[in-house]
């Protein structure tokens, strides 16, 4: 019997030992989503997501052009999982260097969420009720400040329930509780 419960105990923390590692996998926080932080760079993406797909969009731009600030692509760097599923969308702060650090990663997954629980999913209600929060009114939808995280949430304003081109400012208040979140991103500046 005593066996019996060492055994029990010692799986019970080999489990626990194994969620906690896989959990900082997913974990957000203010310059950190999972494994990437803000000072990872381009180079260690491919090494970071060896078990997942690494699809890379290079800009246009030529290195060492005169870039347009408000007219030139970003390369993107989009993670998928083996199964397909779109993870993350990163941007670096140079376009076409490998030692870039990042500007900022988008999330389209669910798995990834903060230590107050909140991820893409979360209804706007919880979102309110775990950050300050900050609004900015847009033509197509309100972008939600969370300085605590450095993260823009977007909430499209067909879910606010007002038109689409009004440019008042919107309240905190004035968005429903169960409205959902369309864009979720993270920046490292």
């Amino acid at each position: 019997m005593k066996l019996y419960k060492q055994i029990t105990g010692l799986l019970i923390l080999i489990i626990s030992l194994t969620s906690c590692t896989n959990n900082s996998d997913f974990l957000v926080e203010k310059g950190r989503v999972g494994e990437i932080t803000k000072n990872t760079t381009v180079k260690e993406l491919s090494s970071i997501f060896s078990k997942d797909s690494l699809v890379v969009k290079l800009s246009e731009a030529k290195i060492g052009e005169d870039q347009n600030k408000y007219f030139h692509d970003d390369d993107e760097y989009l993670v998928y999982n083996k199964e397909g599923k779109h993870l993350l969308t990163i941007i670096p702060i140079n376009q076409q260097d490998s030692l870039s650090t990042l500007k900022s990663i988008e999330i389209f997954n669910n798995q990834y969420i903060t230590k107050k629980g909140i991820s893409l999913y979360s209804p706007y209600k919880d979102i309110h009720a775990a950050y300050q929060l900050s609004i900015t009114n847009t033509l197509l939808s309100a972008h939600i400040d969370i300085d605590e995280l450095n993260a823009t949430m977007t909430i499209d304003k067909k879910e606010i329930v007002i038109n689409e081109f009004n440019r008042d400012k919107i309240k905190v208040d004035q968005i429903p509780d169960l409205a959902r979140i369309k864009h979720f991103t993270i920046w490292f500046n």
